[in-house]
């Protein structure tokens, strides 16, 4: 099976920035002229193909074009998995402040992506999500329906946090003026990013744990023991939230990714390890 991938934009959660995505999707080659397979600007309205359709949420501060989100989502497409990665407000190519953005603007966020990639390419069944990407997955999993969303089948998580205060009390002591004077400096992947006070005190407001115990479809959870960034403990913290749910739906996988860091640039072989979990479960639940 071939690939084919293409640029896309969309309006954000807050209804008026634009967003930037890639649609790494499936192409049979003895379709490969046939509409659907045409660039988005001249498909029919409505033509989609009966792929699995995932969602990919990046983790904080990165973007669609993090080596390890770019590399994942081309290989899911390999396999049969059509797949949205997208820049959160204010990251990448999308507009926005990302000083000005939060936890909530990340839900909305997602959930816009998740409406455009339903009207794209069909019904979104799973969410794959990367860090704090995967908490923004999970809490919109046990939300969907609420939100007017079709509810999702399936959801990885990929090294992520089983709660966002953490976050919060990270930034805040990397520099305690966020705290003190309202907005500060700090310093992430090399880059200089400005948080304000506001953005804490969002992330203190979620409570992320409450949703993951209310989510109602199978998990995979996929982390490092060896993860310096979100500890292991996280992986074990949100298995155990599943678990308690009374969901009939909620079912729960853990697998090791052992010697991986967080971003998954160490070793290649984590790429296609990942990938191959990945579509392997969402072709169980959202085929």
């Amino acid at each position: 099976m071939t690939r084919k991938s293409y640029r896309v934009k969309f309006l954000g959660g807050d209804g008026s920035s634009m967003l930037a995505g890639i649609i790494d999707r499936p192409e049979n080659s003895s379709a490969a002229n046939s509409p659907a397979n045409l660039p988005v600007d001249h498909r029919p309205s409505g033509e989609v193909e009966n792929w699995p359709v995932v969602v990919f949420s990046h983790c904080f501060t990165c973007n669609k074009d993090l080596k390890s989100t770019v590399r994942i989502a081309r290989a899911l497409a390999d396999r049969g998995i059509a797949v949205l990665r997208f820049d959160m407000t204010g990251l990448g190519g999308s507009q926005g402040d990302f000083s000005q953005s939060n936890f909530s603007t990340n839900l909305a966020d997602l959930s816009a992506a998740i409406r455009f990639a339903t009207d794209e390419l069909g019904p979104v069944g799973g969410l794959l999500g990367h860090s704090f990407g995967g908490a923004a997955s999970l809490a919109i999993a046990s939300q969907a329906s609420s939100d007017g969303l079709q509810p999702i089948r399936a959801v990885v998580s990929l090294a992520a946090p089983s709660d966002t205060t953490h976050l919060a009390d990270l930034l805040s002591s990397m520099n305690p003026a966020i705290q003190r004077e309202g907005f500060g400096k700090v310093t992430i992947g090399g880059l200089e990013w400005t948080i304000r006070r506001e953005m804490l005190d969002d992330f203190r407001n979620h409570d992320l744990p409450k949703r993951i115990s209310e989510i109602n479809c199978p998990v995979l959870l996929l982390h490092s023991p060896v993860d310096k960034t979100v500890r292991f403990d996280h992986a074990l913290r949100i298995m155990s939230l599943i678990n308690s749910s009374s969901s009939l739906e909620a079912s729960v996988s853990l697998a090791s990714l052992s010697e991986a860091d967080h971003l998954l640039a160490g070793n290649p072989a984590d790429i296609q390890y990942v990938a191959s979990l990945a579509s392997a479960f969402f072709r169980r639940f959202c085929a």
